[in-house]
């Protein structure tokens, strides 16, 4: 990447799988990494600094959310997203593209990006996801017409409009204006889909060029594949846009119904994607799809479920006290077996959570609905996310990634 502040490299490679430092007018990324979302610029229920001291590198911010609550402009006014929330590292900001999605077809067809963004799959998570209502979008081809969730405004956006409104968050990194389409969706509507959004694509890069930073600094623009899970529609978009100027690509829209079918979308994507910039995977952040990403020769990913499962009680780690491998890497603490338990979240974890407090207190804490109850769980799974990660970029530095996926989710069919 050439632009002022940026810098991509990939340090080595092990199959499609890469190891790389990406350099940022924030700092330093080393990948791969997942990314923690602050949707309005927060981790909710966690300081910044408590993210940051979990081991968190980047945030990940929404466009379309900030833009309604608190406004773009008072948070310009504060000098950009950085200073406004205190977070001295990166930040990436949402086009506002899947809110097309979540308060459109996504409420429509009754699919949830958390709950069951994969039909195919059984459930375990929480998130949105149920029975089919009204949508609150309109999409044309000039842009998308909103419903606003909070009070029933009417807001119009367009490729231009959103690069506007993330030149004035001021996030390092920023993403194009998308149709993210649903798992519902046929050929023929992820089709049309598609090539609005290459010709949204071009709109934004224009829009992009004809503005400059309003905080000081640069900015990189990426442009989002779409195509849905049809192999030719993904395979054309993700070459339409690595033909384009962009700064780097994010993988987004429908994944397919199943982990299986994302993990095939990937297989189509990345070989199509310019070796040199970075690659991002939209919405995706449990553990087996980190491993089949990094595989896959992603670099980044972000996901709300690690946090939005802490809220809930859900807590990450690998093995259950007796030592026994735990499904999915679920703890659940709302279970009456863990009310008089001693030990922590997970033996050997250095987050503040397990090095203080036990399961029996944060169990408490939860059926008690006590803030810090989810507060200590969410310092805890972004603690296992950061360390996971870490020992993943180890693996490929050592030659090791296979047998260390291979330890992690078992040997393969």
């Amino acid at each position: 990447m050439s632009r002022s502040g940026f810098a991509f490299e990939i340090l080595l490679e092990r199959g499609r799988a890469r190891l790389g430092r990406y350099t940022t007018p924030h700092g330093v990324i080393d990948t791969p990494a997942f990314v923690a979302v602050g949707t309005q610029a927060t981790v909710k229920s966690v300081a910044p600094e408590v993210v940051a001291g979990a081991g968190i590198q980047l945030l990940f911010a929404n466009t379309y959310h900030l833009y309604l609550r608190p406004g773009a402009e008072i948070v310009a006014a504060h000098g950009g997203l950085h200073r406004f929330m205190n977070w001295p590292g990166p930040i990436m900001t949402d086009s506002g593209g899947f809110q097309v999605f979540s308060l459109g077809s996504g409420i429509e067809h009754g699919v949830g990006k958390v709950a069951n963004i994969f039909p195919g799959e059984a459930s375990g998570s929480a998130g949105r996801g149920g029975e089919p209502g009204g949508s609150l979008v309109e999409v044309g081809e000039e842009g998308v017409v909103f419903t606003s969730h909070i009070d029933g405004s009417r807001h119009r956006f367009t490729p231009e409009r959103s690069i506007a409104v993330q030149r004035a968050l001021g996030a390092d990194i920023v993403l194009a204006f998308d149709e993210c389409t649903s798992p519902l969706h046929d050929a023929e509507y992820t089709r049309r889909s598609a090539e609005r959004t290459h010709r949204w694509a071009r709109r934004c890069l224009e829009a992009f060029a004809a503005s400059e930073p309003r905080h000081g600094y640069q900015q990189a623009l990426y442009g989002v594949v779409q195509g849905g899970a049809f192999r030719a529609l993904r395979e054309q978009s993700a070459e339409v846009i690595a033909t384009l100027p962009f700064d780097g690509v994010a993988v987004g829209g429908n994944l397919g119904k199943t982990l299986a079918e994302m993990y095939q979308v990937i297989d189509w994507t990345t070989p199509r994607l310019p070796r040199a910039k970075p690659r991002h995977l939209l919405g995706i952040g449990d553990v087996p799809s980190l491993f089949e990403a990094v595989a896959r020769g992603i670099d980044t990913f972000d996901c709300v479920s690690p946090t939005r499962n802490a809220r809930n009680g859900g807590a990450l780690a690998r093995f259950d006290s007796d030592g026994a491998p735990l499904p999915k890497f679920r703890l659940n603490l709302r279970n009456a077996r863990h009310a008089a338990a001693r030990e922590p979240i997970e033996v050997g974890c250095n987050c503040h959570a397990c090095q203080h407090y036990t399961r029996a207190y944060l169990r408490h804490l939860l059926k008690a609905n006590e803030q810090l109850g989810q507060q200590l769980v969410t310092i805890h799974n972004l603690r296992f996310m950061a360390r996971l990660l870490n020992e993943i970029r180890a693996s490929l530095r050592h030659d090791r990634f296979e047998a260390l996926k291979r330890a992690w989710l078992g040997a393969e069919d």
